[in-house]
């Protein structure tokens, strides 16, 4: 811009306000900008050190809980050790117990072979002493034997004399009777005789009939006084009274099988009751 005439372009005044309004906006701006910046800064310090503070709290409380877990660790691994140590001395132990078992078992057996081992010297001591007792024995029953055969010669004669005893008597029939015994001991040479069969009783009055051998009888009357006795005889479904017969009589009677009399004898007549036997033949044929 020229002025006038002059050659040389007029400067503005230095002190120009829009100049100075440019400076001050800048330093304004300068100064907010350093202020915001100040503000970034602190915070940013503000939030370091949060960030550090919450480090060091994650750091402390994984050193706690590391320090917890190794302890956790630590003593599971104690116990784990103490289980091993106990297992090896239970393992020890049951070893040994099972070693002094099969030795224990070792020693029964030993013992159990001894006790058999005696207990057999001892059948086979038992047997030798066994077998001399048995020929000891024999030698017994030989002379047993001939004592039985002595005793036998002396019962045979004692048969023959007890027979000799007995008698033969007529009975109430008229039929002539076999031997008639007139006590226990001449019974049993008759039964020893074996001629007929022979069948003891003892009867007491009753209501009803009683069985002797292959009849029955009914006692109806004794008179010990006078040795006498009545009684019914039931044979062959006929009933037969013989009254007032005494003792050793040869009461007699027929049954249809046999061809000679059935005999009964009473040796013995008490108060309401007779004792005696039934005679009856060897051969039970039908008579004509």
């Amino acid at each position: 811009m020229l002025v006038g005439d002059a050659p040389y372009p007029v400067q503005p005044p230095s002190g120009s306000p829009v100049r100075n309004a440019i400076m001050i906006g800048a330093i304004v701006a300068l100064l907010a900008s350093n202020v915001y910046l100040y503000l970034q800064i602190d915070r940013a310090r503000t939030d370091m050190a949060k960030l550090r503070e919450q480090v060091l709290t994650e750091i402390s409380n994984l050193r706690e809980t590391s320090s917890v877990t190794n302890q956790t660790a630590r003593r599971h691994i104690d116990s784990l050790k103490e289980e091993l140590e106990s297992t090896r001395r239970q393992a020890n132990s049951m070893a040994s117990q099972a070693k002094n078992e099969a030795l224990k078992h070792a020693d029964d057996i030993s013992k159990q072979i001894e006790a058999e081992q005696k207990q057999m010297a001892s059948q086979l001591s038992e047997v030798k002493e066994s077998a001399g007792t048995a020929n000891t024995r024999v030698g017994e029953v030989s002379g047993e034997v001939t004592n039985v055969k002595s005793q036998l010669g002396t019962t045979q004669a004692d048969l023959k004399n007890a027979v000799a005893d007995l008698k033969k008597v007529t009975g109430d029939l008229g039929v002539q009777s076999g031997y008639v015994a007139t006590n226990g001991k001449e019974i049993a040479a008759l039964k020893r005789l074996g001629e007929r069969n022979i069948f003891e009783f003892n009867l007491a009055k009753t209501k009803a009939p009683q069985r002797v051998g292959d009849i029955s009888v009914l006692l109806k009357k004794t008179d010990p006084k006078r040795n006498k006795y009545t009684i019914e005889v039931i044979a062959d479904d006929k009933t037969t009274e013989k009254k007032d017969r005494t003792i050793n009589e040869p009461v007699q009677f027929y049954v249809s099988k046999a061809h000679q009399p059935y005999e009964i004898v009473v040796n013995q007549v008490r108060k309401d009751q007779i004792a005696g036997y039934l005679a009856t033949p060897k051969d039970q044929v039908a008579r004509n």
